[in-house]
């Protein structure tokens, strides 16, 4: 059911979608929300399409689409095209290349943890011109 005509200023429109006014103004900057200036008082007007597209832009980013991504899905929206092949794309690649992230923080949190470790027995040193912080130049990685 369609919600009724209604027009939000970005702090009404904030507290009704549950966002900062400052992602509210940056969508508005990267185009993916184009309010209506009013002519009185040159505020920016938010109308129903906003909210619906700033709830879109919401779940999107909550399945890891970029700002870009979502860009482009509006876009294909605008010209007609069904957005659908594209999600599913943009999932596709991006399943791969988070378990490759995945796999470097497990690595990064093994090397923070190791470093713990070592540094546990070591003293706080003082920079005395051949060392910055002896902690990081003394950890070995093994």
């Amino acid at each position: 059911m369609k919600e009724n005509k209604h027009t939000f200023l970005v702090k009404e429109l904030a507290i009704y979608c549950e966002v900062t006014t400052d992602a509210i103004r940056y969508y508005t900057r990267l185009g993916l929300l184009k309010p209506v200036r009013d002519p009185a008082n040159k505020y920016n007007l938010y109308n129903n399409e906003d909210v619906q597209k700033l709830r879109f832009i919401t779940r999107s980013k909550y399945l890891g689409y970029r700002l870009s991504d979502i860009a482009k899905i509006f876009n294909d929206c605008e010209k007609g095209k069904s957005p659908c092949p594209r999600v599913r794309k943009i999932i596709e690649q991006r399943i791969p290349e988070n378990r490759k992230r995945l796999e470097q923080l497990v690595q990064l949190q093994q090397r923070m943890e190791s470093a713990m470790l070592q540094w546990d027995k070591l003293p706080d040193g003082i920079p005395d011109g051949d060392t910055i912080c002896a902690l990081i130049e003394s950890f070995e990685d093994g």
